[in-house]
């Protein structure tokens, strides 16, 4: 008679043990994800900020400079987006992206540049000194000054200031084309 009693507290500490470990997996997960949060002890490696609340190509109704829609194709974008006219900081955004195009080597054919303002046709004078850039008009009042990335499903993904138009956008640019399974 001495064994199923034995054998009925076995059970009942194995279970209470159990329970126990499943409680301290789940409340141990829990606490990481309280400490991870907004400024946490874990963050993210990009240099830019992502775009919040999401914006994406079609809520913007972008237009060519030939007056077509604008679509994304299966290629990512680096977009330049002045306020008003394209003055100093624009331009030598638009010089610092010309370079870094070139620093991408390989995953040059992949990205490709464009300068985003109201009317498309008041820069026209900057394709002379960039042929491949594209001039794009639209509705910006969704978007701040600044740099762009967009991915080929037409998402903005992050921003930058004008003058972090340098290393912070190729670094978060070279990741984001190392991991992409698109474009």
């Amino acid at each position: 008679m001495d064994k199923p009693a034995r054998s009925a507290s076995s059970s009942r500490t194995q279970l209470v043990l159990i329970v126990v470990i499943a409680l301290a997996s789940v409340g141990g997960a829990y606490v990481l994800f309280l400490l991870a949060g907004e400024g946490g002890l874990w963050g993210t490696s990009n240099k830019g900020a992502f775009v919040d609340p999401p914006v994406t190509v079609a809520d913007l109704g972008l237009r060519r400079r030939g007056g077509e829609a604008f679509e994304p194709g299966r290629t990512w974008w680096l977009w330049v987006v002045p306020q008003g006219e394209c003055g100093d900081a624009c331009r030598n955004a638009l010089h610092q992206l010309r370079q870094l195009h070139v620093l991408l080597n390989r995953d040059s054919a992949r990205v490709r540049r464009a300068l985003v303002t109201e009317r498309a046709d008041a820069e026209a004078a900057l394709v002379e000194h960039y042929p491949r850039l594209e001039l794009l008009s639209g509705n910006l009042a969704a978007l701040d000054r600044g740099i762009y990335v967009v991915d080929p499903l037409g998402n903005l993904v992050f921003h930058y200031a004008l003058e972090d138009a340098g290393g912070p956008v190729l670094d978060d640019l070279k990741r984001l084309l190392k991991v992409s399974q698109i474009g």
